[in-house]
């Protein structure tokens, strides 16, 4: 299976066999569009990806490639299953660009250019939204005027859930438990972070809303913030919803208060003494720690608390500053095995910790293969 992931200005790209979960091949096409880049749109970007599987001696055309598999962030509430891409399947996807006018336009970019030149191979739709799709209502639902809500389908979609579903199913496997009879937190934090609670399976609550925007301070997003900001902003600022919007997408988060999104930068600045650094980190772990106490209540009774992506599998740091002190509610950190580096999923919490504390590689390219032959078988 090839995996595309297509954003605004990059393409990632993974060439998995899902069985085995083994990785044949992997990269990343960098500064889509950009002033001087060689790379002018996704068509280009395609080809350059191509080329450098054809220097890993990887012709696709003839290696049995039997699908092509793309992430799509927004599937609304049309899509919530892998499904195989056609025409009619387009338009509607760029219907739902209105909810996630940043990332689905490239994404159906990049399908619409892959089909071109892969065009007897099958291609699947992968949603980050699908793991979400039946939320309670109680946590999908915004407490607003109803009509307005179900006329411009306003709810609580949530995303990364091809690895919060991923991570949770590698969590129970590393205790020797089944998926179904666990309650966990999973904590994705990279760029993008979300964090949900997940019980016997089955997802219950989520941070990331109608956009990725909502939920935990992010590299570049805000994450929470009180919606009166943006018409206060508005009036007072002069600033058009367009620049608001802008702003808390790619120039909050840590970037917006430390100038930097890179945590091993940020770390070394904030050993340097740089007080906002510093800020940037506390604000971030601040909300992590109120995240995971909520989801403590939400789901009663917690097994696991799992730790993924770049920031959560890396940084040792915030995995201790985040559940530090939480003893009472059933987490007890073992000091020695967090500061222990390690690529394999690993328990870093003391063996008589109620809640077991985990980290747990991500995987969202094998995950996204094994749809793929889901949909396929």
């Amino acid at each position: 299976m090839l995996v595309i992931n297509s954003g605004s200005s990059s393409l990632k790209y993974a060439l998995v066999q899902p069985d085995s979960g083994q990785s044949l091949a992997d990269g990343l096409v960098e500064q889509i569009g950009e002033r001087d880049s060689p790379v002018p749109d996704h068509h280009a970007a395609l080809r350059v990806a191509f080329e450098q599987l054809a220097s890993d001696g990887i012709d696709l055309k003839s290696c049995g490639l039997a699908a092509v598999g793309h992430r799509v962030v927004h599937g609304g509430q049309t899509f919530y299953r892998p499904t195989v891409i056609d025409d009619a399947m387009i338009t509607e996807l760029q219907e739902l660009s209105q909810l996630a006018p940043l990332h689905n336009p490239p994404a159906v970019q990049g399908i619409q250019v892959a089909r071109k030149m892969l065009p007897d191979t099958p291609h699947v739709a992968v949603f980050d939204t699908a793991f979400f799709h039946n939320l309670p209502p109680a946590a999908a639902t915004y407490a607003i005027e109803r009509e307005v809500a179900e006329k411009w389908r306003v709810r609580r979609y949530g995303f990364h859930g091809t690895s919060h579903q991923y991570v949770s199913e590698q969590a129970a496997a590393f205790l020797g438990r089944s998926v179904g009879e666990l309650n966990q937190i999973v904590l994705h934090l990279g760029n993008g972070a979300s964090a949900s609670a997940i019980a016997k399976g089955r997802p219950v609550e989520t941070s990331m809303g109608l956009t990725p925007l909502e939920g935990l301070v992010m590299g570049t997003r805000s994450g929470d913030i009180d919606p009166s900001i943006i018409g206060y902003l508005c009036r007072e600022a002069n600033m058009s919803v367009g620049d608001v919007e802008s702003m808390l997408n790619a120039r909050s988060g840590v970037l917006g208060l430390a100038g930097e999104r890179d945590f091993r930068r940020l770390r070394e600045m904030i050993e340097s003494g740089d007080s906002a650094a510093q800020l940037a980190y506390d604000v971030f772990v601040h909300r992590l720690r109120k995240y995971i106490g909520a989801y403590l209540a939400v789901l009663g009774r917690t097994d696991a608390v799992s730790f993924t992506a770049g920031i959560g599998e890396n940084a040792a740091a915030v995995r201790r500053d985040a559940v530090s002190g939480l003893a009472a509610l059933g987490i007890e950190l073992d000091e020695q095995r967090n500061l222990e580096p390690a690529r394999d999923a690993r328990r870093i919490s003391t063996d008589t910790s109620p809640i077991a504390v985990l980290v747990i590689p991500t995987n969202e390219e094998l995950a996204i293969a094994r749809d793929c032959l889901s949909v396929l078988a």
